[in-house]
């Protein structure tokens, strides 16, 4: 018996799979639990049609990255902030801040989570500095740090 998993059952697959199973165990325990649908002719179709879907979508997503990858690559970013005695800043630059100056000069909204410093900046001076546009993409940007 082919069934479609609704849920993830542990020892069997994930959720969305079409699996073979024995009709038993397919009639009488996973579909009365809720685990799983009897994989029919129109379901199958409709599983087929989803994957294409999601498959367009994530395609979509990783040419909309490349292109923001391509945008930002190599750029250098400016941010002005006050500092004390020896180039120290009073705090630090934050992903926050860089992600709102992205903001201001290109346009574009990047997540603070995906701003990766090598170290916490604390100087004045030039970083490098990793976004993480997409799992597979990432750009990387030259940060001056300069004193108001």
């Amino acid at each position: 018996m082919k069934v479609i998993l609704i849920q993830d059952v542990r020892k069997l697959g994930t959720k969305g799979q079409v699996l073979e199973v024995s009709d038993g165990y397919g009639r009488n325990y996973l579909i009365p639990q809720g685990l799983a649908e009897e994989a029919t002719k129109s379901r199958l179709k409709e599983i087929e049609e989803k994957s294409v879907k999601a498959e367009k979508k994530k395609n979509t997503e990783k040419e909309n990255a490349e292109a923001l990858k391509s945008k930002l690559q190599g750029q250098r970013v400016q941010i002005k902030v006050k500092t004390g005695s020896g180039d120290r800043l009073f705090g630090a630059v934050t992903a926050k801040e860089i992600s709102e100056v992205l903001q201001q000069r290109f346009g574009v909204v990047i997540d603070k989570k995906k701003i990766e410093t090598s170290e916490p900046i604390k100087h004045l001076g030039n970083y490098t500095v990793k976004i993480k546009i997409y799992p597979t993409v990432q750009a990387e940007i030259k940060l001056v740090v300069e004193s108001e």
